[in-house]
């Protein structure tokens, strides 16, 4: 098992937890030039950086940070970038592109010569992602558990995220020459792998931390699980019911 984190920290943390595997875990800096593996990025893409897009009703503008009067604050400027859809936004609309995170599946696509890559993380197919209600984007930080949407307040304290365009990712995997092999929410995938037996012996704290996973209201819903691979014939056990590759 290879772990792929930049994070000195949580390598530290990931060694004493994994202590006992011994030589079964290795840690990389950077993925290998090659590889035949199962890839599994769990909350890997919401932590890539997007770009933000406003709409005025009239222009789209890239919309940055700027210092004024000795604090941080938004400022737009012209640009040629747009969404990738033609939705007719409502004016004061901002929202986000990924050309990181699609650079990344492209990336793991040039590298990967058979396996499958699972990415578990919140997000939306395109049609959800860009709906004209959706007007302020959905950029959010977190920290201690508490979300808020104040990227330029306390920076370096809080994570800052973003949901993942699930149709973004599939496409930029499908150019680079990946096959979309399912793509279903959190609590179906978990389910369809057999969840519900594993809990059958659980006590009540394992049970409690499984609804976080499963129910609507917390992570079973917001969150998906997309599959993608190259060179093999697989039909995951995760998306035997309810895949929703329809949707992207």
């Amino acid at each position: 098992y290879s772990i792929v984190d930049l994070s000195g920290t949580l390598r530290e943390r990931q060694a004493q937890r994994l202590a006992e595997f011994g030589s079964r875990v290795q840690w990389l800096d950077a993925l290998p030039d090659s590889l035949q593996a199962v890839v599994v990025g769990n909350e890997v893409l919401d932590a890539m950086p997007v770009q933000l897009l406003h709409w005025d009703g009239v222009a789209w503008a890239e919309r940055g940070v700027a210092v004024h009067e000795g604090a941080l604050t938004w400022a737009d400027r012209p640009t040629a970038l747009r969404p990738p859809v033609d939705t007719p936004f409502v004016p004061g609309t901002t929202v986000e592109i990924h050309p990181q995170a699609e650079a990344f599946v492209r990336t793991l696509a040039e590298r990967l010569t058979r396996g499958a890559a699972f990415f578990i993380d919140y997000g939306f197919p395109e049609a959800e992602y860009y709906h004209p209600q959706r007007t302020a984007g959905t950029l959010m930080c977190h920290r201690a558990h508490q979300a808020d949407d104040r990227p330029l307040e306390d920076v370096g304290s809080k994570d800052i995220t973003a949901h993942v365009n699930f149709t973004g990712i599939a496409l930029a995997g499908q150019d680079a020459g990946l096959d979309v092999l399912g793509y279903t929410s959190q609590a179906r995938f978990l389910f369809n792998c057999g969840l519900a037996d594993l809990l059958a012996g659980a006590d009540l704290r394992e049970r409690a931390m499984a609804q976080k996973l499963v129910t609507e209201h917390e992570m079973g819903e917001l969150f998906k699980v997309l599959a993608l691979g190259r060179g093999v014939t697989l039909d995951p056990l995760g998306f035997a019911a309810g895949d929703r590759m329809h949707t992207l």
